[in-house]
């Protein structure tokens, strides 16, 4: 059987990747949405962007109110702003969530209705030109068919997708993610992780994207460390953006697995952040399923050097998975308990939580077979 393989249009990486990407703007449109939040606007990044427009003579209106985890409510009033500024192509400056954003907006353009239309369903009309510029290493957004929006009347996140999401344009400039503070390094470096573990893990795993999932796991355990405590280091910053890039085009074609669809309910409903919930999830979850795939996390263990070939599949995984239990910890991940998370509450949702994680589809794709009730007993563990 063959194996479809889908990469953004034009990737350009890499130190002053922006000014090299600039040329590339007035082709897509004369006047860009530039979809971003308030913290970008504050550091100076939006700006960087403006200029390069300027530059081209591309006009550009800033719609700067994703703050937080991207909401329907959110799309919906960037739509308008699109439609009513006669915007025809769209520009994102930010982590995951103005990513996320931005293919939302503009799968509305041309498809219509409401976001939440589409839960289930493939996006097919082809929307208007797309162009991802990512300020963290982590959500690998820039390289997906998919964004994460809240159903906010639900209280659940939605995983949509499409083909024709995928920006026409992802610019991986480190000068961006020098302004990610510690703790969001942690956490979209983690996520970034796990895109890569489960895209290598996955029933839906690949050659190609073997390639880019093991590379992204040697990449990262070597520099996101240094990123974390050193946040000016250039060649950690630069190397763990490339990173992001490979485990984006990595899950991008293998999907991920069951980290991410028990991930997005914790999100949902208590508002912990994408990539720490995933981090927060990783031992436990990830321990549950190891005997599903002792031979694929072995080959990780001696791909970072932590196992030897004489080591046995289980041995190798087992130091894998001890690996990854010490990069988490290494960066200070908070658990469920410190971030503030009240138990009962937790406990209450366990069963709304692992019945919309199996709804996502993303546990299936896991090498062992899990039910509900698995995903329960994970969940549990959490508080152990």
């Amino acid at each position: 059987m063959g194996n479809q393989f889908i990469m953004p249009k034009k990737v350009v990486t890499g130190e002053n990747a922006l000014k090299d990407a600039e040329q590339f703007f007035k082709s897509y449109g004369k006047k860009a949405l530039i979809v971003t939040d308030s913290v970008m606007v504050q550091l100076g990044n939006c700006a960087k962007v403006e200029e390069a427009l300027n530059n081209q003579g591309v006009s550009y209106v800033v719609y700067a109110e994703i703050n937080g985890e991207p909401t329907d409510i959110m799309i919906e009033k960037g739509l308008e702003l699109y439609k009513n500024e006669e915007c025809d192509f769209l520009i994102s400056v930010g982590g995951g969530s103005p990513i996320d954003s931005m293919k939302a907006i503009a799968a509305l353009v041309t498809s219509g209705g409401k976001i939440s239309d589409y839960m289930g369903k493939v996006i097919e009309k082809e929307t208007p030109p797309t162009v991802a510029i990512p300020t963290t290493a982590g959500t690998g957004s820039e390289a997906t068919q998919f964004t994460i929006i809240t159903d906010t009347k639900k209280d659940i996140k939605m995983l949509l997708k499409g083909p024709v999401l995928m920006p026409s344009l992802a610019i991986n400039d480190p000068q961006f993610t020098m302004t990610a503070p510690d703790f969001i390094t942690a956490a979209t470096g983690l996520d970034a992780l796990t895109h890569a573990v489960e895209a290598y893990t996955s029933r839906k795993a690949q050659p190609l994207s073997d390639v880019f999932a093991v590379s992204a796991v040697k990449r990262i355990f070597k520099y996101l460390p240094i990123a974390y405590k050193e946040g000016t280091n250039a060649e950690a910053r630069e190397q763990m953006a490339i990173a992001a890039l490979e485990a984006g085009i990595a899950f991008n074609n293998a999907s991920v697995t069951v980290i991410h669809g028990m991930s997005r309910p914790i999100g949902a409903l208590f508002h912990i952040a994408h990539g720490l919930s995933n981090a927060m999830l990783l031992k436990e979850g990830l321990s549950y399923v190891l005997d599903g795939a002792y031979d694929r996390f072995a080959v990780l263990g001696k791909e970072i050097g932590v196992a030897t070939d004489s080591d046995s599949d289980e041995t190798a995984s087992k130091k894998f998975l001890d690996a990854l239990a010490n990069i988490v910890k290494e960066l200070d991940t908070p658990s469920l308990a410190e971030k503030g998370i009240d138990k009962d509450k937790f406990f209450a949702s366990i069963d709304k939580m692992a019945s919309d994680a199996i709804a996502s589809g993303s546990p299936g794709n896991t090498r062992k077979e899990l039910t509900a009730e698995d995903l329960k007993v994970i969940y549990k563990k959490l508080w152990d």
